[in-house]
C-alpha cells in the first residue's frame, strides 16, 4: 500500500524536460558576431527573453476554468428566472375587479395579484354616490407600509416609527369584508363591518434585528365621518389563543400554571413571574382612518387610502406591545 502510494505520487510531480530548476527557459543573445549582422541590417539588437513557466500556466488554467464556471452559474440562473417567469421590477401591474376575475388560477398563482386590491378605471376623484343605504361587499385592505414605533438605533434617542422589513410572506392584505354602509343626506358616511378575512398574522423586523409580530385586523369595526376622512375604533384580539403553549408547557386554558415542578411555599407565583405565568388573551383596541380618492357609482366601486394604528402582540400578556402604523389602499363594492 505504502509502495502504491509513493509510486503515485512520484507520478504526480512535475517532469523536468530540459528546462533549468526554475522551470523557465530563456534564449539570450551573447555573440558579439550576431550583434555585427544585427547593426549590418539596421537592426538594433534586442535581448530576446521568452520564459516558459509550468506555475503560471497552471494559474491561467485556472482562472479560464473559473470564469467558465461563473459564466455557466450565470446562465443557469438566467435560465431559472426565465422559467419561473420573475418580473424585472418585482411588483405586478394593479388590475380591475373584472380583469382579475378573468384570469385563472395558474395565471394568478406566483404573480403576487392575489395579495393586491383591485383599481379602478375611469371613475371620477370623488364620492359620488347618492344618499341612501348600501351593502359594501368585496372590502379589501392592502397594506403598503408597515412602521413600529421603538427607540432608535442610536443611544438615547426618543422613541419614534421606524421602517420594518416583512418576515412573511404576501399574505396580509385582507379581503371580502363586508357590511352595511350608510350615505347620509349631508354627506357623511357609515361602514359597520360585520363578516370577511378581517385579520392576518404579520411580522415585521426593526433595524435592530427585533421581530415584532402582531394581528393586522379590523374586527368589529364602525367607521363614520366625512368622505375626505372617516374612521373609527376596531377590536384587535389575542396574537395567540389560550391553548397555546409556550416552550415550558404553560398555558391560559391548558397546560402547566407555571414553569415549577411542586412548588412549595408559593414558590412559583413570585412577581416577576405572574406575566409569565398566568397567560392573558385579552383584547386591546386599534384606529383607522379611511379617505376616499376616486369611486365609480356606474359599477358600485370605490377606492382610497387608509391609516391604522394598532398595538403589536403581548406574547399571551407576558410584552409590553408597541405601536404599529399601518397605511395602505382599500377598494370596496357598493350594492344598493
Amino acid at each position: 500500500m505504502a509502495a502504491s502510494l509513493q509510486a503515485a505520487a512520484t507520478l504526480m510531480q512535475p517532469t523536468k524536460v530540459g528546462v533549468p530548476s526554475r522551470t523557465s527557459l530563456q534564449l539570450r543573445s551573447s555573440s558579439s558576431s550576431s550583434h555585427s549582422v544585427s547593426k549590418a541590417f539596421g537592426l538594433e539588437p534586442v535581448g530576446a527573453r521568452l520564459t516558459c513557466s509550468l506555475q503560471t500556466d497552471l494559474k491561467d488554467l485556472a482562472q479560464k476554468f473559473a470564469e467558465a464556471s461563473k459564466l455557466a452559474g450565470f446562465a443557469l440562473a438566467t435560465s431559472a428566472l426565465v422559467v419561473s417567469g420573475a418580473s424585472a421590477e418585482g411588483v405586478p401591474k394593479r388590475l380591475t375587479y373584472d380583469e382579475i376575475q378573468s384570469k385563472t388560477y395558474m395565471e394568478v398563482k406566483g404573480t403576487g395579484t392575489a395579495n393586491q386590491c383591485p383599481s379602478i378605471d375611469g371613475g371620477v376623484d370623488s364620492f359620488a354616490f347618492k344618499p341612501g343605504k348600501y351593502y359594501a361587499k368585496k372590502f379589501c385592505l392592502e397594506p403598503t407600509s408597515f412602521t413600529v414605533k421603538a427607540e432608535g438605533v442610536n443611544k438615547n434617542a426618543p422613541p419614534e416609527f421606524q421602517n420594518t422589513k416583512l418576515m412573511t410572506r404576501l399574505t396580509y392584505t385582507l379581503d371580502e369584508i363586508e357590511g352595511p354602509f350608510e350615505v347620509s343626506t349631508d354627506g357623511s358616511i357609515k361602514f359597520e363591518e360585520k363578516d370577511g378575512i378581517d385579520y392576518a398574522a404579520v411580522t415585521v423586523q426593526l433595524p435592530g434585528g427585533e421581530r415584532v409580530p402582531f394581528l393586522f385586523t379590523i374586527k368589529q369595526l364602525v367607521a363614520s365621518g366625512k368622505p375626505q376622512s372617516f374612521g373609527g375604533d376596531f377590536l384587535v384580539p389575542s396574537y395567540r389563543g389560550s391553548s397555546f403553549l409556550d416552550p415550558k408547557g404553560r398555558g391560559g386554558s391548558t397546560g402547566y400554571e407555571n414553569a415549577v415542578a411542586l412548588p412549595a411555599g408559593g414558590r412559583g407565583d413570585e412577581e416577576e413571574l405572574a406575566k409569565e405565568n398566568n397567560k392573558s388573551t385579552a383584547s386591546s383596541s386599534g384606529k383607522i382612518t379611511l379617505s376616499v380618492t376616486k369611486s365609480k357609482p356606474e359599477t358600485g366601486e370605490v377606492i382610497g387610502v387608509f391609516e391604522s394604528l394598532q398595538p403589536s402582540d403581548t406574547d399571551l400578556g407576558a410584552k409590553t406591545p408597541k405601536d404599529v402604523k399601518i397605511t395602505g389602499i382599500w377598494y370596496a363594492h357598493l350594492d344598493s
